[in-house]
């Protein structure tokens, strides 16, 4: 009997339930992300309201097009901590933070946070948590935009026309993509070529890249 060839399967499937499980460096810097997302999300809980309202002016439903800050950190910790429920974390952590300090929605944004980070983390589960390139952080922030126009249309703009809603729900997709999945993703590869991730997967992803 080969003892060696059959212990590959066993040390394959050790390592990839290492891969999967989260350490105690994932739960410190997965919370980091949510906390300095949560920034960004209070600084554009004022800052979206202005531009928001010219688009929303040109053609009704357009406004949805500011929801790409609000959904950047499930994709952020995603891509980043490459774990099971990082996206879902990230956002939730900073969706919770948010409500905490303050802002117009009031718990609710809780509810927001879950369905976001919800909407990024099927996307990296779809892909067995493996794969991290730039399609998949767009198909996953394009998910969290999906989710978020969904839910706002729920909770704040129940009731409105097909238009709205049609016009609403691809402009939140649309953002999503691009701000939250393209720029999450180019955030990510930033950090990572300034080796502040040697510790993890895309750290060392992008070293081998160079």
């Amino acid at each position: 009997m080969n003892t060696s060839t059959s212990a590959r399967p066993e040390a394959s499937t050790a390592r990839g339930a290492r891969r999967l499980t989260w350490r105690v460096v994932d739960i410190v810097v997965a919370s980091v992300i949510g906390v300095a997302c949560a920034v960004i999300f209070l600084i554009w809980n004022v800052g979206y309201e202005a531009p928001g309202a010219l688009l929303g002016a040109a053609l009704p439903g357009l406004g949805g097009l500011m929801a790409g800050p609000w959904l950047i950190a499930g994709v952020l910790g995603g891509l980043i901590i490459r774990k099971p429920g990082a996206a879902l974390y990230a956002e939730l952590l900073a969706a919770v933070i948010s409500a905490l300090i303050g802002n117009s929605w009031g718990p609710l944004t809780i509810v927001s946070g879950l369905v976001q980070g919800l909407g990024a983390e099927l996307i990296f589960a779809a892909f067995l948590y493996a794969s991290f390139r730039l399609p998949v952080a767009v198909l996953a922030g394009a998910l969290a935009g999906v989710a978020c126009g969904i839910n706002d249309l729920v909770l704040w703009y129940a009731g409105a026309d097909a238009l709205f809603s049609t016009v609403y729900v691809i402009s939140t997709t649309v953002s999503g993509a691009l701000v939250a999945g393209l720029g999450g993703w180019a955030i990510a590869r930033g950090l990572a070529a300034t080796g502040a991730l040697n510790r993890f997967a895309a750290g060392r992803a992008a070293a081998k890249r160079v």
